[in-house]
């Protein structure tokens, strides 16, 4: 399958408009929705009863005022009707608690399933994603996509759709209680208020979605600079960080300041044009009760409508911002899930026999990209139980073997075989179960070292992974930890020299009784004294597996049963140690190289 790229952050410069991709984004919510049709349902019963309640408030304080106006109605308080103002008052307040309360499993259980998929999307993508990929953005955008569910969720059902209730009931009641004008005032203050938002709040979002990419940036280098401390103070370079650091928080700050100034502007447009509505209606309805087609209580009426009518409309700038805001985040998020692999299970594709674990790469080509070939007609067996060691210099073509065999990449030309079935045949979990690795560069979770050992297989018990331990010969080491196997390894396994965090990769590997092993120039970064310690475990392991050793080092594959010689991602040489020096050819001459720069150290 064709890859695309990952995502790159839009320009900050260009307004967020409505985009076929937001319709999408919301689309795309509403299976989470229907999930809980009841929910759905008894909140949005909620919603219009909250309402309802919300404008009957000033039509029963209309009708107290109007009573208590009667001068013969003096002598008795409007005992009910000040019952019934509380009640309503207290039911606007109960309703939308409640629909607060009935959605949020409803949010909450979107979020969770959304996230759950990006994440499982993400560990399926090809290895060159991740090669390409920047984590501290990419996280920044997950973290901003599952907060804008919610936003979208919240301002669109509890601030948006209420609003427009609102709106369609006070215009019903100004129609219908008294003139025309009333509703045509307030329809046209409306209008141009939303507008104007509109207008203002588009060109604000230009500065919003500046601040983002730019706090993205920052979050990348930041992350960048902190799972590189060593090297940062290998060089002395903290105040260049800092400095790199801050240069985007600077261009951060300039972004936030205009989005701070605009929204002043936009809060004193929205106040002029909400004002200047409500002194044509109070002016309107003052007329009315002097030449007496209006009571005091209309007055009053009309006032309390309008209150409550502009209260959330102050916001609409606001809520409009998030919402587009919400949208974009989403979409960022949402891009994530449309990343497709070039590495994917066939349709038809059948669990993995591994059977005794033969090995075979027949006439394999591939390329990274187009114009740069790795691999030129690479062609080779590891029978069952055979120890296999591929040479050469850096650059040849070594460590790619290792990645096409597990499948992170798929050959452009030729194929790969296990027990007869071509790799890319089977389900990538199954082959990637039967194939173990220690790799060069031991990489741990920043957890315990129990938790690292365990995750050859999860589900394995104590025994078993201290068993892993005593055969990787770790357990002495860790018994005089502190903490034993609870204690913890740090970022990266930084807590750990070199030699322990590999005896911890082959206790791991061990754990996962794999049939084929794969050591990846696994003794290179080690001293001799380690080197020649975990080489031991090492060939004690490989005894009854099929292994492929990939190796810098020779001395750490003389007594392999065949050695490969690589150069230019072509097999020049092929045969065991003693053959290939007495062929006096490449093989001879690293060996010859690699005997002197001993002999100098």
């Amino acid at each position: 399958m064709r890859h695309h790229a990952p995502p790159k952050p839009a320009d900050g410069l260009s307004p967020h408009r409505f985009t076929a991709g937001d319709w999408q984004a919301i689309r795309s919510l509403f299976p989470y929705l229907m999930e809980f049709k009841g929910r759905v349902a008894l909140a949005f019963f909620c919603l219009i009863v909250a309402k309802l309640a919300n404008v009957g408030v000033p039509l029963v304080l209309k009708a107290i005022i109007d009573r208590l106006e009667d001068r013969q109605a003096l002598l008795a308080i409007p005992v009910l009707l000040i019952l019934g103002y509380g009640v309503l008052r207290f039911s606007t307040t109960l309703f939308n608690e409640l629909r607060d309360g009935v959605f949020a499993k409803v949010t909450q259980r979107s979020i969770r399933r959304i996230a759950l998929s990006v994440f499982r999307h993400l560990h399926g993508l090809n290895l060159r994603f991740h090669l390409e990929r920047q984590t501290g953005g990419m996280s920044r955008d997950i973290e901003r996509g599952t907060r804008g569910i919610e936003s979208l969720m919240r301002f669109t059902l509890f601030s948006i759709l209420p609003t427009l209730v609102e709106m369609l009931l006070v215009g019903v009641i100004l129609g219908w209680k008294y003139d025309l004008w009333f509703a045509l005032i307030t329809l046209i203050t409306l209008v141009i208020y939303i507008a104007l938002t509109i207008v203002i709040t588009e060109w604000r979002t230009s500065f919003r979605r500046r601040m983002n990419e730019l706090d993205s940036r920052a979050n990348t280098r930041a992350i960048d600079s902190l799972l590189n401390y060593e090297t940062v103070k290998y060089f002395g370079n903290e105040e260049w960080e800092a400095q790199r650091y801050d240069e985007n928080l600077e261009k951060w700050e300039a972004a936030s300041v205009k989005s701070q100034t605009s929204l002043a502007a936009l809060n004193a447009v929205q106040s002029l044009i909400i004002g200047v509505g409500s002194i044509a209606l109070m002016m309107r309805a003052a007329q009315g009760v002097l030449e007496g087609r209006l009571t005091v209580g209309d007055l009053v009426l009309i006032n309390a409508l309008l209150l409550q009518l502009y209260i959330p409309l102050n916001f609409l700038g606001v809520i409009y911002r998030e919402i587009k805001q919400a949208l974009a985040d989403m979409d960022r998020m949402f891009r994530l899930l449309t990343v497709h692999t070039e590495v994917s299970d066939r349709p038809d594709a059948t669990v993995l026999d591994v059977g005794q674990g033969a090995v075979r790469f027949e006439q394999v080509d591939f390329s990274y990209d187009a114009r740069r070939p790795i691999l030129k007609q690479v062609d080779f067996e590891i029978p069952p139980g055979h120890k296999v060691a591929v040479v050469g210099h850096s650059g040849a073509g070594k460590s790619t073997l290792s990645r096409l065999l597990f499948r992170f990449y798929d050959v452009n030309g030729g194929r790969i075989l296990i027990n007869g079935q071509d790799i890319r045949s089977v389900t990538q979990r199954s082959l990637r179960n039967a194939i173990g690795i220690v790799p060069q560069d031991t990489v741990l979770f920043n957890d315990t070292v129990y938790y690292n050992i365990a995750y050859g297989c999860p589900e394995a018990t104590r025994e078993a992974v201290i068993r892993a331990a005593q055969a990787a010969h770790i357990h002495d080491f860790i018994q005089h930890l502190p903490d034993g196997y609870d204690t913890q390894v740090g970022e990266r396994g930084l807590k750990l020299s070199g030699g322990e965090k590999q005896r911890v990769a082959i206790a791991r590997t061990l754990l996962k009784h794999p049939q084929i092993l794969v050591f990846d120039e696994a003794t290179s970064a080690l001293d001799s004294h380690s080197e020649k310690d975990i080489q031991s475990e090492l060939a004690s392991i490989a005894r009854h597996h099929t292994t492929l050793v990939i190796a810098h080092r020779l001395s750490t594959i003389v007594d392999a049963d065949l050695i490969l010689v690589m150069v230019d991602g072509r097999i020049v040489e092929r045969g065991r140690h003693e053959e290939l020096l007495a062929a006096q050819g490449q093989y001879a001459r690293m060996w010859i190289l690699q005997q002197k720069q001993n002999n100098v150290a």
